[in-house]
């Protein structure tokens, strides 16, 4: 398939700048892909279609406050940066990106903080916007990295116009959140409400947990026609022997196995053996699922409405079918159900 085919007219105010009142209380739309039928439900009515001994896979990744706002030495003109991921604990490299990127160059410093205790040196230039950091700051580790958190905010994605509020700490961070690393949130996990999951654990729904490290690549647009082309950013990945067996077990037994959010996916599909059952797995992805494609874990997914011509989009599409999702989205549009990070859910059973 082309990237052409991946893209719709998407009314701007469909763009969720704010997470429903309730978590749980999101729109869901209801994808039955043997029926080919589409229902209009509430986040909460998951658990109907989800009996003992079906399992969720969770990606517990943590957002941290990754973008940051410095100033630049002698100008003090200022400086957003944000934090991609960590190159060196123990010389404070971070891979970052500036913006704007014309006035950062190799040598200039950066200040942050009305103290300017924490202060950034640019050592090398990556991409256009890409920059590697040296962080210099007096304290031990622990408290560089407190600094870090004090001073940075919630990433929200660059389309919300609006200034970070502070509900957004929570909201933009799945229930289930442990292991920091993410710079995006694994949106299809924000709908999921403490009420909801001791709901699905009563009724005898497992969960299996698996670490994948949202990068800024999500968001990356696709610039070529030809998919088998595109490079996704590698994303870090674990999956452990808990998550392993859960999976598999259900799998033996012909249950309901069902991949919270496009990451969750990536991170299943990334780790199958040759029978078709998931590993353990510690390292690196860039897996992209484009249609046509064979998924060999999840019989299930629940996902976001995503914009046009997005590797999300085409995850979904490839796993619901091309023109099922079409006309999908084209209800969805319809419905006025509200798009991407902080918008409705779908579950495609």
């Amino acid at each position: 398939m082309k990237l052409s085919h991946f893209g719709f007219n998407l009314p701007e105010e469909l763009l969720a700048e704010y997470p429903a009142e309730n978590r749980d209380e999101s729109r869901l739309m209801v994808l039955n892909r043997k029926e080919q039928t589409i229902e209009h439900k509430m986040f909460k009515d998951l658990i109907e279609y989800f009996d003992e001994d079906d399992v969720m896979i969770l990606n517990n990744t943590k957002v941290f406050p990754a973008r940051l706002y410095g100033n630049k030495e002698k100008t003090g003109a200022r400086i957003e940066v944000f934090l991609l991921r960590e190159l060196n604990e123990e010389q404070r490299l971070w891979d970052v990106l500036v913006d704007p990127a014309r006035k950062i160059r190799i040598g200039n410093k950066l200040y942050f903080g009305e103290d300017e205790t924490l202060v950034a040196e640019v050592i090398d230039n990556t991409t256009s916007r890409g920059r590697t950091l040296r962080f210099l700051y007096d304290g031990s580790y622990t408290e560089f990295r407190r600094k870090l958190t004090e001073l940075g905010e919630t990433p929200l994605p660059k389309y919300i116009k609006r200034d970070v509020e502070p509900e957004d700490e929570d909201r933009y961070q799945t229930i289930f959140a442990k292991n920091e690393g993410a710079v995006a949130a694994p949106t299809a996990g924000l709908h999921f409400s403490k009420h909801l999951l001791k709901r699905l654990e009563i009724k005898g729904i497992n969960f299996a947990e698996v670490t994948l490290h949202v990068g800024l690549g999500t968001f990356n647009p696709v610039e070529v026609e030809d998919l088998s082309k595109h490079k996704m950013d590698s994303e870090e990945l674990r999956i452990d022997e808990k998550a392993v067996n859960t999976v598999n077990t259900a799998l033996d037994n012909k249950k309901r196995v069902c991949a919270v959010g496009t990451t969750a996916m990536r991170a299943i599909e990334s780790a199958v053996s040759s029978n078709g059952k998931l590993n353990e797995f510690e390292g690196w992805t860039n897996k992209f699922i484009f249609p046509p494609y064979d998924f060999s874990i999840a019989n299930c997914m629940i996902t976001n409405f995503h914009t046009p011509k997005s590797t999300l989009l085409m995850m979904a599409s490839a796993f619901a079918g091309h023109d099922f999702i079409k006309k999908a989205y084209d209800e969805a549009v319809k419905e006025k159900y509200k798009f991407y990070s902080y918008g409705d859910a779908m579950l495609i059973i």
